[in-house]
């Protein structure tokens, strides 16, 4: 059995203390144990909560960054991309603009969004432009 353990699980075998399994019941379950950190973790709708648009990120970053993690979520219900996308956003003026009128689907958030995206980019560029003429 042992030729066929690799890498890592051929350290952990070599390292349990003499003696230390009775049968490979318990030889599995102290596998399990050490290795269930290494395991995959599927993303649940739970991880949306935790992001925030943090002060002075632009709405086109928050948007890259909340979709990347929305993604690679199963079955993650467009409503609730929805919700946990509006209510995270820092207040402003594109979240305002959502709570008076509510998209009624993610495509039409994501073209509201991309109006307010430009509307950002216009203004940083006519900062960067009064900073050069000064």
């Amino acid at each position: 059995m042992r030729k066929d353990l690799k890498g890592r699980a051929l350290s952990w075998f070599t390292q349990l203390p003499p003696l230390s399994i009775d049968c490979f019941n318990t030889l599995v379950k102290k596998f399990g144990a050490h290795f269930a950190t290494s395991r995959p973790h599927h993303l649940t709708s739970i991880a949306l909560v935790n992001i925030r648009q943090e002060k002075g990120e632009s709405i086109r970053t928050f948007m890259e960054r909340f979709g990347k993690v929305a993604l690679s979520i199963r079955n993650l219900s467009p409503k609730v991309t929805m919700h946990h996308m509006i209510t995270t956003l820092k207040l402003g003026p594109f979240a305002d603009s959502l709570c008076k009128k509510l998209a009624t689907n993610l495509d039409e958030l994501r073209q509201n969004a991309s109006k307010f995206m430009q509307m950002e980019e216009l203004r940083e560029f006519r900062g960067r432009m009064e900073m050069i003429r000064r």
